[in-house]
């Protein structure tokens, strides 16, 4: 169950790569800087309530739990109590990596067809992603639970008490939260969630109107007191199973057992060398820290410190590695309680060389084919398509021992299923599944099925020195481009020697087995023309990261925030 970071995988090179290199902004300020501990977050609430848990004696665990309970308040369309996430928490004094997985769960009820029509034919995503037939199994509080019992030391109703005061007292809604409020006409379906976003006149609340919110206030005070069982069954647990099941758009299959039987994991970190430095993310059921992973190994062949970043050559290299990740990340990936992913396999040095040999540093490859690492089954290739929007958080702390979490969050999509139960909107993690049970006969590895959680892309990454010490603590919401904008930062961090905050400002690039998407409004765009003559299909676009993190060194900590939403770095 727990681990060192000198796991079985170690001796493998298990290492990740997508690198997107990019011209770092000339006016990007400096890291914030702190001796003793630090909090990067998407919202300064956050921040500082889990500054003042550090203060009171809390470990970088209960810090985490008090800015994920403000999270949830003050960015309600990213993550909450609603939905799940994964963790990974180092431990300073004995070395530990602890990996934990709060993954939603499909309801018992849920089958691999309940999002094909009645003529067996693929529902739009938009069209099933609304009401309760979307809705997981929440998996965020039972997380919380299990790290606190492992690693807290305050009293866990002591975590609760800043977002108890935020709900009760009220918050200014920010300019993030007010946008993401006026483009999103669809949360107008629902009574309490119209209500709770929108004014009397029907118009969307706007930046700097304070909302409070009483019943959330309620939910955290009856978990406070009882623990995530309050949360699982009884009063709570009934109310979230009538918002789905009663849900007057798509009413879902979600019942109390559902609940009362969901549990979090502790699962092995996956973990491996790159450039000398010990990478460790998180496993399945994300596939963030695989394709990460994957990725950098393809990549490490080449000489990227060479390259500049944001230069033609460097782009063109990553992409083609991140297009061979991603092939294989849509045809294995899955949930390994219910398929067997072939880890091992994927990661032999043998089968990392083939793959690797197929990248022309001149040629783009187009679409490629996943390959077939040995513990591979016949199962078909599905991508999941989830569009980026302004869902997901990331959070990371460092206390004043040493101890560091690094923690990404999510409903899904922007305010998840639009529903709204005991003050807290529900997900609509379901749609994370491949919608087609099958492809040219073949099973799809994330089908849906009863109990089983949907792949993610969710990347918390911790990154180690050669000599053992802990060197970066970072990761970003994005959807799958999470594992694009977590590799960069990796590649920017240990080949390019750029500090944590020019990192996160640098233009973003992916290659998802298809287009090059290049960031909208940055440098990058100038290298359509020369991408094309490689042979690569151009998309430019927002590619809006939200990177959370934390470096470490001789001088102390430094702590950087994605210029992109609304995060900040903070420590003392």
């Amino acid at each position: 169950m727990t681990s060192s970071f000198l796991n079985r995988f170690g001796a493998m090179a298990l290492v990740v790569g997508l690198a997107l290199g990019l011209a770092a902004s000339a006016e990007a300020g400096p890291p914030a800087r702190a001796p003793h501990a630090m909090v990067a977050a998407a919202d300064e609430r956050a921040v500082n309530a889990a500054l003042d848990i550090l203060k009171a004696g809390g470990s970088a665990a209960d810090a985490a739990i008090a800015a994920q309970l403000v999270l949830g308040l003050v960015e309600p369309q990213s993550s909450g109590i609603g939905g799940g996430g994964f963790l990974l928490h180092f431990d300073a004094t004995t070395g530990m990596i602890d990996s934990y997985d709060g993954r939603e769960t499909a309801p018992a009820g849920a089958t691999p067809d309940q999002f094909l029509t009645l003529d067996e034919k693929k529902q739009k995503r938009k069209d099933v992603a609304l009401g309760g037939l979307s809705v997981g199994v929440p998996g965020l509080f039972r997380l919380l639970e299990l790290v606190h019992t492992n690693h807290g030391t305050l009293p866990w109703a002591r975590l609760f008490e800043p977002a108890i005061a935020l709900a009760d007292q009220g918050f200014a809604i920010s300019p993030r939260l007010a946008e993401a409020i006026a483009k999103t006409d669809a949360l107008n379906s629902f009574e309490t969630t119209r209500n709770y976003f929108f004014d009397a006149t029907g118009k969307p609340k706007s930046a700097g109107t304070r909302l409070t919110n009483p019943e959330y206030a309620a939910t955290l005070r009856a978990v406070a007191s009882g623990g995530a069982n309050a949360f699982y069954s009884g009063a709570i647990a009934a109310d979230i199973v009538t918002a789905v099941r009663g849900a007057s758009i798509n009413p879902g299959r979600l019942v109390a057992e559902d609940l009362a039987l969901y549990h979090a994991v502790r699962r092995p970190p996956l973990c491996g060398n790159y450039r000398a430095h010990l990478v460790c993310g998180m496993g399945p059921p994300t596939s963030g820290g695989t394709t990460v992973l994957e990725t950098l190994q393809l990549l490490e062949r080449f000489d990227l410190s060479a390259l500049a970043p944001g230069s033609l050559d460097a782009v063109h290299l990553i992409s083609e590695a991140s297009r061979l990740a991603f092939a294989d990340r849509d045809r294995y990936l899955t949930d390994p309680d219910y398929v067997t992913v072939p880890l091992e396999g994927l990661f032999e040095p043998e089968y990392i060389a083939a793959r690797s040999a197929l990248i022309d540093p001149d040629r783009a490859q187009g679409v490629v084919a996943p390959g077939s690492p040995k513990g591979s089954g016949m199962l078909a290739d599905a991508a999941s398509i989830v569009p980026e929007g302004e869902s997901t958080s990331h959070l990371v702390v460092a206390d004043v021992a040493g101890n560091v979490v690094t923690f990404t969050s999510s409903i899904e999509r922007a305010f998840g299923s639009y529903l709204m139960a005991r003050g807290f909107l529900l997900n609509n993690e379901l749609t994370d599944f491949n919608f087609d049970p099958k492809k040219d006969g073949a099973p799809v590895a994330n089908r849906v099925e009863p109990g089983k959680r949907p792949r993610s892309s969710m990347a918390p990454t911790l990154v180690f020195t050669p000599d053992g010490g802990l060197a970066y603590a970072l990761g970003s919401p994005g959807g799958p481009r999470i594992i694009g904008y977590v590799a960069q930062s990796l590649i920017a961090l240990i080949d390019w020697r750029l500090d944590i905050q020019a990192v996160f400002d640098l233009p973003r690039h992916i290659n998802r087995n298809g287009a090059t998407e290049l960031e909208a409004d940055t440098p990058l765009s100038a290298l359509a023309d020369g991408l094309k003559s490689r042979g690569h299909d151009i998309k430019i676009a927002p590619l809006t990261s939200g990177l959370q993190g934390i470096a470490f060194g001789p001088d102390g900590l430094e702590g950087g925030a994605d210029p992109r939403r609304e995060g900040i770095a903070k420590g003392y």
